[in-house]
């Protein structure tokens, strides 16, 4: 998922970009809110993290632009301590506030809950509804079957794990599962006609396994 970080402090934007990256997400980074428009303009933006004393266009502007033109979702930082602070950026259509200093864990967690991540997992063009039990490929739903869903959840469970054949019967099919071990295989060749070929590998004499990816 895409990031726009936005603030006019060098080292802030370090580290809350090493944040970002190191869970995953994709980010672009601007020192101004001119920048962080024309980002917004040219990218695909998921969140835009803004700071709200910006130069050249500030926090506040950029949001109500970004709001005005998209449903991206909006997290705005801000060094000011007056009261009507927060309420001045809800009502410029920011989703969430912050207010300086603060732990990038918590932006962390409180990113993830913007994005509904708890139930949502992106990877590449692939989203996967885990409460819904649906998987999209831009945006269009794989009608996967139960058996499908169930193989991917147990993949994404278990990233970068082999995982053989039995484990995913035992796992997918339940303990007291007595077929072939084959239709393991006939499972995923269906899965992977839907999803793309690349996103499960197989290793062979071994198992299958979902790698690591830029989510």
């Amino acid at each position: 998922m895409n990031i726009l970080i936005a603030d006019d402090e060098p080292y802030m934007l370090k580290i809350l970009n090493a944040y970002f990256e190191k869970e995953g997400f994709t980010t672009y980074q601007a020192y101004d809110g001119e920048e962080a428009l024309h980002i917004f303009y040219h990218h695909k933006i998921d969140l835009a993290v803004l700071d709200w004393m910006m130069p050249k266009v500030n926090g506040i502007e950029v949001c109500t632009e970004i709001k005005k033109q998209s449903k991206t979702k909006v997290l705005l930082l801000t060094a000011k301590g007056e009261a009507d602070d927060e309420l001045i950026a809800l009502q410029s259509g920011a989703d969430e506030y912050m207010s300086k200093p603060f732990d990038p864990r918590v932006l962390i967690v409180r990113t993830k809950k913007l994005l509904q991540m708890e139930s949502l997992i992106y990877i590449e063009d692939l989203k996967i509804d885990m409460a819904g039990q649906k998987i999209f490929r831009n945006n269009k739903d794989l009608q996967a079957t139960n058996k499908e869903f169930h193989l991917m959840r147990y993949f994404i469970e278990n990233k970068g794990v082999i995982l053989s054949r039995k484990a995913l019967l035992d796992q997918v099919w339940g303990f007291d599962y007595f077929g072939e071990e084959r239709t393991v295989d006939t499972h995923i060749r269906r899965l992977r006609a839907k999803i793309g070929d690349h996103v499960i590998k197989t290793h062979r004499g071994m198992g299958y396994s979902l790698e690591e990816t830029h989510e």
